[in-house]
């Protein structure tokens, strides 16, 4: 399950990014774009950092 889960928050990112690219591209409100990109950034660090070697 080592790779599962930062796997599955980078396809989550990428729904996010698509998301938010067509919340903009429908104007949407820009708090709603900006908050789903957010969410997209962090989904993204979270599985990035995730893989990345540590301790343990």
């Amino acid at each position: 399950m080592g790779a599962v889960l930062p796997t599955l928050l980078l396809i989550l990112a990428g729904l996010l990014v698509g998301g938010a690219w067509s919340l903009h591209r429908q104007q949407a409100p820009r708090g709603a774009v900006l908050v789903t990109a957010l969410l997209a950034v962090l989904a993204t660090v979270g599985g990035v950092l995730w893989l990345l070697p540590g301790e343990g």
